[in-house]
C-alpha cells in the first residue's frame, strides 16, 4: 500500500493574522519550499480591463477606412475636391487611431493589421483613383501606369513598416509614409479644384503623373522621414513649440489647399534632405 509523507509542516499558531492581511512571501516561507502553493491576493487586486475599450481605437479606424472609400465614391461622381477633403479627413482619423490606442493602452495586434489595411484603402487605392479619374487618364497608358505605381508603392511600404516594427528606429520613418503621400496627391488636387485650374491643360496630368510616380518610389525608398512619435503630449513642450503650434493653424487657416500642400511638398522632400545632410556630415541622425 502506498505511504504518503508529509514534506512541509505548517504552524498553525502562526496564523493569527486573516489571510487578507499577509504576503505572499509569508505565506510561502511558512508553508515551505517543498510545497507548491500558489497564493492569491483577496484585497488590492487589479480589477480586469473591459473588452469593449478595445472599440475605441478600431473606431477611429474605421472611420478613417470610410473617409478613404468616400473619396472614391465622390471621385466617380466627379466630385473631386470633396474627394480630396475626404482623404485629409482620413489622414486625421488615422493619426488619432494610434495616439488613442497609447493613450488608452489598449494597443492589439488586431488593430495593428487593421490599421494597415485601412491605410492601403485610404492612402493607396482612393488616392490612385481620384489622380486617374482627375487627371491622369488623359495620359492614356501612362496615366495608369503612374496610378498603379504610386498604389502599389502603397502597398510595398506598409508591408515592410508591418515586418520591421521591432526594428526600425521609432524617431524615423523608412520611406515617406503612405498618409503623407495621399495627402500629397490629394492637396495638390484641392488645390487645383480650389483655384479652378483647367484640369484639360496638358501641364497638369504630367505634373499629376510625376507627383504620383515620386510618391509611389520615395514610399519604397530608404529615405529617412521624421515620425513625430517622440512628441508626447501627455508631457510639457517648450513655450516655442506652443507659438509654433498656433502659426501652423494661422497659416493653414488662411489657405488651407494651398497650405497643407506646401506643407506635405516640404515633408516629401525632407528625407532626401536628411539623407544629404548625413552623408555631408558623415554620420547618422538620431
Amino acid at each position: 500500500m502506498s505511504t504518503f509523507r508529509r514534506r512541509g509542516r505548517i504552524d498553525r499558531s502562526r496564523l493569527s493574522r486573516t489571510r487578507a492581511e499577509r504576503s505572499q512571501d509569508e505565506w510561502a516561507d511558512e508553508l515551505g519550499d517543498p510545497l507548491d502553493y500558489e497564493v492569491e491576493k483577496l484585497h488590492d487586486k487589479p480589477r480586469p480591463r473591459s473588452r469593449g475599450i478595445y472599440l475605441l481605437p478600431n473606431a477611429f479606424t474605421t472611420a478613417a477606412l470610410f473617409s478613404g472609400f468616400f473619396a472614391i465614391v465622390n471621385a466617380m461622381n466627379d466630385q473631386f475636391q470633396v474627394a480630396a477633403i475626404a482623404i485629409f479627413a482620413s489622414l486625421v482619423l488615422d493619426g488619432m487611431d494610434g495616439r488613442v490606442a497609447r493613450m488608452t493602452n489598449t494597443q492589439s495586434a488586431f488593430g495593428e493589421q487593421y490599421d494597415s489595411l485601412a491605410d492601403m484603402v485610404s492612402f493607396g487605392v482612393a488616392p490612385a483613383l481620384v489622380a486617374y479619374e482627375w487627371a491622369l487618364k488623359d495620359l492614356g497608358k501612362w496615366g495608369w501606369l503612374a496610378a498603379f505605381t504610386y498604389c502599389a508603392g502603397a502597398a510595398l511600404r506598409l508591408a515592410r513598416f508591418n515586418v520591421n516594427t521591432t526594428v526600425v528606429d521609432k524617431k524615423f520613418f523608412q520611406g515617406l509614409p503612405s498618409p503623407a503621400a495621399g495627402a500629397l496627391m490629394a492637396g495638390f488636387i484641392w488645390l487645383a479644384e480650389d483655384n479652378q485650374i483647367p484640369v484639360r491643360d496638358t501641364a497638369i496630368p504630367w505634373a499629376t503623373f510625376f507627383i504620383a510616380v515620386y510618391a509611389g518610389l520615395t514610399m519604397v525608398s530608404n529615405a529617412r522621414f521624421y515620425s513625430g512619435k517622440a512628441l508626447d503630449v501627455r508631457y510639457r513642450v517648450p513655450f516655442g513649440v506652443m507659438v509654433l503650434m498656433i502659426l501652423t493653424f494661422v497659416v493653414v487657416s488662411s489657405n488651407p489647399p494651398l497650405a497643407l500642400f506646401g506643407l506635405f511638398v516640404i515633408y516629401s522632400i525632407s528625407g532626401y534632405v536628411i539623407w544629404a545632410l548625413e552623408r555631408f556630415n558623415g554620420r547618422r541622425f538620431s
